[in-house]
């Protein structure tokens, strides 16, 4: 299934939130009639939007229109858990301007809940990250026609437990930074061969945000990777010295219409960035 980011988009701003799941590969309710619960005198309406091999998606609203507090939602997912082990659950306020998506890792005996506010009218950039990575096309089911609860919870993880994959960036950040300072040569100081690894990564990670966002070559999703795998076909060890070279330093550094026409060749459709990440510094 493509990612048809302006279709999805236009759904999450839209608040369209049953067709959004509708196109990410989603089923459509079992049960599509809204029932009642009554927490602490409080009355919320769940609207089931959209289940997958159990896990099931709701839309919450209280009758006070008004996104209930941490406590009420705790305890209102407590309540859904019992019938629905695994969920995600929207609150949303009476007029559909903003959405809190409320996923609880368990951890054994302790759960801790992962909270993810969008408002009406933000681009939803994010989200759209976190969305893309709850799709579901034909090549994720069985010749059943089914895919496994525990695959479905997997993706929700993925795409709701930031603090997971915070700590597991940074721990994978120090493992290649590390890594990367075996390949520096000719800088003898290291402490500045630790500098100098941190701009390169510190680099790469930013063109890589840029080009999971779309922002590079006409929407090139893979361009770095598109790009080592031409610069292998033309010859070993010329990733750096013939493309990011030319990437950091004529790309992001200069207007199109004063790069080389080599460079314009070489590196697709890419911005000007006017500022200090892509500029040489002194020997």
């Amino acid at each position: 299934m493509t990612f048809n980011i302006k279709r999805i988009r236009d759904l999450l701003q839209n608040f369209q939130f049953n067709d959004l799941f509708n196109e990410l590969g989603w089923s459509r309710p079992l049960q599509p009639q809204p029932t009642n619960m009554v927490i602490q005198n409080t009355s919320f309406e769940l609207q089931e939007i959209a289940q997958l091999s159990g896990v099931t998606i709701y839309e919450v609203t209280s009758q006070h229109g008004k996104i209930p507090d941490a406590q009420m939602r705790k305890a209102i997912h407590k309540d859904i858990s019992i019938h629905h082990l695994e969920n995600l659950l929207i609150f949303l306020d009476a007029n559909n301007t903003q959405s809190l998506w409320y996923w609880v890792k368990r951890d054994g005996t302790r759960q801790y809940p992962r909270e993810h506010l969008y408002v009406k009218g933000q681009p939803g950039d994010l989200f759209l990250g976190k969305l893309e990575a709850m799709v579901f096309d034909i090549g994720d089911f069985a010749e059943a026609g089914k895919v496994s609860v525990l695959e479905v919870a997997s993706r929700l993880k993925d795409a709701l437990d930031v603090e997971r994959v915070t700590k597991r960036f940074y721990e994978d950040y120090k493992a290649e930074h590390l890594r990367f300072l075996d390949y520096i040569e000719g800088i003898d100081d290291e402490r500045d061969r630790r500098w100098y690894a941190s701009v390169l990564l510190n680099r790469l990670m930013f063109i890589y945000f840029l080009q999971r966002k779309w922002f590079i070559d006409n929407g090139n999703r893979n361009y770095l990777q598109h790009k080592l795998a031409e610069s292998r076909q033309r010859g070993p060890n010329l990733y750096y010295s013939e493309f990011l070279n030319l990437l950091f330093f004529e790309g992001f550094a200069k207007p199109e219409n004063e790069r080389s026409e080599a460079a314009r060749q070489l590196l697709g459709t890419v911005v000007y960035l006017n500022g200090g990440l892509f500029l040489l510094h002194a020997d």
